[in-house]
């Protein structure tokens, strides 16, 4: 199983209306492309100085080619959209994980 692992940071002047977002519009967008079995979305604890709030989003699929084919046909158009609404009020990285156990 491969984990696709969405780190990020985001103001505080936008955090509640953004964490709604998230959990009713951008990760149910994200599992409806079927690339993904399942999620969980974190919140880093002991962050307070970075100035704004830090998730860990995490989304599951089966293989490679699964996540291949989300980079290629979907993440750009959700990456787009993501970054118009939130311009400027946020940080992320991105890790991709392989789960062994």
């Amino acid at each position: 199983m491969i984990v696709y692992n969405v780190t990020i940071n985001i103001d505080s002047a936008v955090h509640d209306e953004w964490l709604k977002w998230m959990q009713s519009t951008h990760i149910p967008e994200v599992l409806k492309t079927g690339m993904f079995v399942k999620n969980s979305m974190l919140k880093v604890l002991g962050d307070e100085e970075s100035g704004g709030h830090t998730y860990s989003v995490q989304y599951f699929c089966e293989n490679m080619k699964d996540f291949e084919r989300y980079e290629k046909e979907y993440a750009p158009a959700l990456r787009d959209k993501f970054n118009f609404r939130y311009k400027d009020q946020f940080v992320a990285f991105r890790t991709l994980l392989e789960v062994i156990q």
